[in-house]
Order: C-alpha cells, then sequence, then structure tokens
C-alpha cells in the first residue's frame, strides 16, 4: 500500500479554519485562513498565532538533504571510536538531525551487524561509503541521514522511520524497506535491485522519482505502483 499524506495538522486554527486541498492525486496542501469562523481581534489574534505555527510547521516539514548543495562534509572524525557510537546514536534532536557531536560513520563497517544498531536514533549522520550489508536496522530513525555511496545490502529497514536522508549512488539491492517511512529522500543512481518496498508510507512525488530509477526490477515497480 502507498500513501503520499504522510501527516497533517487536523485541528481548527483558533478563530480561523484549517483547509486541505487536492491539488494532484495523492497530495495534498494545508491552507490556513485567518478569521473563516472568529470575530473581533481577539479571534484575529488567536487566528494569526495558529496560522504562524502551521506555517512553522510546514517549513520544518520540507523535504531537504543534510548536506545543502554547495557544502563541503567536516573533514573525517579523528575519534577512535567513531564508529561505535553507532550503537548509541543520537540522544535529541530525533526528527531534525540537531546533535551535539556529528554522528561520523563514514568507511565503517556494519556489515552483518544483527544486534546493535536496532531501533538506534542515527539522525543527521554521515555515512558516506560505509557498510552495512545484512544489519539489522529495523526501527532506526534517519532523519537527514547523509548515506552518499553507502551500502545496504540485504539490510532490514522494516519499521523505521527514514526522513529526507540521501541514499545517492548507494547500494541498497535486496534492502527491505517493509512498512517503513520513506519519506522525502532522494535515491539518485541508487542501486535498487531486489528491493521490497512492502507497506512503504512514501509521498506521491517522492514515489514518482523513485520510480525513475532504472534498476528497479518490474516486480518492485508494480508492488509500487509505478506507471
Amino acid at each position: 500500500m502507498v500513501s503520499s499524506c504522510l501527516a497533517s495538522p487536523a485541528a481548527a486554527c483558533g478563530g480561523s479554519a484549517l483547509r486541505l486541498q487536492q491539488q494532484q492525486p495523492r497530495a495534498c496542501r494545508v491552507t490556513c485562513l485567518a478569521d473563516a469562523g472568529g470575530t473581533g481581534s481577539r479571534a484575529k489574534a488567536a487566528g494569526g498565532f495558529a496560522c504562524g505555527l502551521l506555517a512553522a510547521w510546514a517549513v520544518a516539514s520540507a523535504p531537504g538533504p543534510v548536506i545543502a548543495a554547495g557544502q563541503r562534509l567536516p573533514p573525517l572524525s579523528t575519534d577512535p571510536n567513531r564508529c561505535q557510537a553507532a550503537f548509541v546514536g543520537n540522544t535529541i534532536g530525533q526528527a531534525n538531525g540537531v546533535y551535539d557531536k556529528v554522528l561520523d560513520l563514514r568507511f565503517c563497517d556494519f556489515s552483518n551487524e544483527k544486534d546493535n544498531l536496532k531501533g538506534k536514533t542515527l539522525s543527521a549522520a554521515l555515512m558516506s561509503d560505509a557498510k552495512f550489508d545484512g544489519a539489522d536496522m529495523t526501527e532506526v530513525v534517519m532523519s537527514k541521514a547523509y548515506a552518499v555511496g553507502a551500502s545496504f545490502k540485504g539490510t532490514d529497514f522494516t519499521n523505521a522511520v527514514i526522513d529526507r536522508a540521501v541514499f545517492s549512488k548507494a547500494d541498497l539491492e535486496g534492502a527491505i524497506f517493509k512498512n517503513t517511512v520513506l519519506s522525502g529522500s532522494t535515491f539518485e543512481g541508487a542501486n535498487l535491485k531486489d528491493v521490497s518496498f512492502e507497506d512503504t508510507l512514501i509521498g506521491y512525488i517522492d514515489l514518482q522519482k523513485l520510480c525513475r530509477n532504472t534498476s528497479i526490477n518490474e516486480d518492485t515497480r508494480l508492488e509500487l505502483g509505478c506507471r
């Protein structure tokens, strides 16, 4: 099952009305209309405040990679235990990748790791050129992770939350995204052969981009609903 509207505020805007508008098949836009149901200065103020909160929510939830275009990655960490930091993960900023120390997992090898990555928060982790082949990464949180060129062959991402991650040029052959939230993530040039997207929650625009990947086989294209 493929879904597009991942989350939308559904409450009234305190003196304003919240409108969900259908822009195209399975894609939603949220509009807050001030003074739709209230009168007087207090109602207007409440409506304006609520609409401000709604606007902030929309900006925060917009897709965007952890590394901006043209921005260089930080130097590789010299911490000898930097790879083991993945077994602890981030403890703050799970949703937006805020951290007190860079989680630098570049070039680390977690192949066939079955115990220590499950359920970890790896938000904003630098994963480029790392190996996670055969690893159990069920229920991980990977908001804004940067995994360009990483290897995830046969990795199990069941029930994971992967939001705005960058998998460009990554090798994901045989990876499992069963019941995974896969919002705003990019897969340009990635190997998606034999990947399972069973019951993946993915936006309509993200799905269109994903379906353009030529490495996806026919069975997977049918599973995703690619046209």
